[in-house]
């Protein structure tokens, strides 16, 4: 009897362009702020899409520091973090 070869494939993020993703963070700013009640802080140009350690991240700042940080997951929703990589907590 042979036994079954079970090979797995490490998922990968569908390219999606950083404009989207920016688009789609903004999004997910302004459905927090709407369900928490609190007014939207508006991000700024220096918002973006940067890489750490391997892993995507939108990052969405604006005069104040970071408002939000969302992780890309491998299958490309963005994940909302409560706690960011340390390098940006200094912003």
């Amino acid at each position: 009897m042979k036994k079954k070869q079970i090979t797995t494939t490490k998922l990968r993020a569908p390219a999606v362009e950083d404009n989207e993703l920016l688009a789609r963070a903004f999004s997910a700013w302004f459905r927090y702020c709407r369900k928490t009640g609190s007014l939207p802080d508006f991000p700024g140009n220096d918002s973006g899409v940067e890489e750490d350690h391997g892993h995507q991240y939108v990052i969405l700042r604006n005069v104040r520091g970071i408002m939000a940080v969302y992780r890309v997951r491998n299958d490309g929703i963005l994940k909302s973090l409560k706690r960011w990589p340390a390098r940006w907590a200094k912003e």
